[in-house]
Protein backbone atom coordinates (compact mmCIF):
# COMPACT_ATOMS: atom_id res chain seq x y z
CA UNK A 1 0.00 0.00 0.00
CA UNK A 2 1.52 3.40 -1.06
CA UNK A 3 1.09 6.31 1.34
CA UNK A 4 2.42 9.68 -0.26
CA UNK A 5 2.62 12.43 2.17
CA UNK A 6 2.51 15.95 0.63
CA UNK A 7 3.71 18.87 2.52
CA UNK A 8 2.67 22.71 2.36
CA UNK A 9 2.56 25.58 4.95
CA UNK A 10 -1.11 25.54 6.84
CA UNK A 11 -3.82 28.34 5.72
CA UNK A 12 -2.63 27.32 1.88
CA UNK A 13 -5.09 24.95 0.36
CA UNK A 14 -8.74 25.17 0.38
CA UNK A 15 -10.62 21.97 0.96
CA UNK A 16 -11.49 21.82 -2.14
CA UNK A 17 -7.51 22.31 -3.41
CA UNK A 18 -6.82 19.34 -0.63
CA UNK A 19 -9.20 17.57 -2.40
CA UNK A 20 -8.45 17.51 -6.10
CA UNK A 21 -4.23 16.60 -4.78
CA UNK A 22 -5.53 13.39 -3.20
CA UNK A 23 -7.51 12.77 -6.52
CA UNK A 24 -4.71 13.43 -8.73
CA UNK A 25 -1.81 11.99 -6.84
CA UNK A 26 -4.02 8.94 -6.76
CA UNK A 27 -4.85 8.75 -10.42
CA UNK A 28 -0.99 9.31 -11.12
CA UNK A 29 -0.01 5.99 -9.11
CA UNK A 30 -3.15 3.66 -10.86
CA UNK A 31 -1.64 4.80 -14.07
CA UNK A 32 1.82 3.72 -13.02
CA UNK A 33 0.39 0.55 -11.04
CA UNK A 34 -2.58 -0.17 -12.04
CA UNK A 35 -6.52 0.31 -11.09
CA UNK A 36 -6.22 -2.02 -7.84
CA UNK A 37 -3.93 0.15 -6.23
CA UNK A 38 -6.46 2.59 -6.35
CA UNK A 39 -8.34 1.33 -3.25
CA UNK A 40 -5.11 1.02 -1.08
CA UNK A 41 -3.65 4.33 -1.94
CA UNK A 42 -3.18 6.65 0.80
CA UNK A 43 -2.62 10.31 0.54
CA UNK A 44 -1.60 12.45 3.98
CA UNK A 45 -1.60 16.23 3.65
CA UNK A 46 0.84 17.56 6.63
CA UNK A 47 0.43 21.26 7.09
CA UNK A 48 3.34 22.95 8.60
CA UNK A 49 2.86 26.19 10.69
CA UNK A 50 3.57 29.21 8.94
CA UNK A 51 7.00 30.23 10.31
CA UNK A 52 8.45 26.63 10.68
CA UNK A 53 9.42 26.34 6.98
CA UNK A 54 12.56 27.96 5.46
CA UNK A 55 13.63 28.55 2.06
CA UNK A 56 16.70 30.20 0.96
CA UNK A 57 17.47 30.94 5.16
CA UNK A 58 14.07 32.85 4.94
CA UNK A 59 11.20 31.79 7.08
CA UNK A 60 8.06 31.39 4.74
CA UNK A 61 4.29 32.01 5.53
CA UNK A 62 0.81 31.46 3.92
CA UNK A 63 0.91 35.01 2.04
CA UNK A 64 4.11 33.96 0.20
CA UNK A 65 2.68 31.21 -1.30
CA UNK A 66 -0.58 32.71 -1.89
CA UNK A 67 1.48 35.29 -4.17
CA UNK A 68 3.48 32.68 -5.76
CA UNK A 69 0.01 31.01 -6.46
CA UNK A 70 -1.15 34.60 -8.30
CA UNK A 71 1.90 34.85 -10.23
CA UNK A 72 3.03 37.70 -7.59
CA UNK A 73 7.21 37.22 -6.93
Amino acid sequence: MPLITFQTIENVLTPAQKQQIITKITDVVVAIEGEGMRAVTWVKIEEVPEGNWGVGGQQVYARDLRQMQRGVT
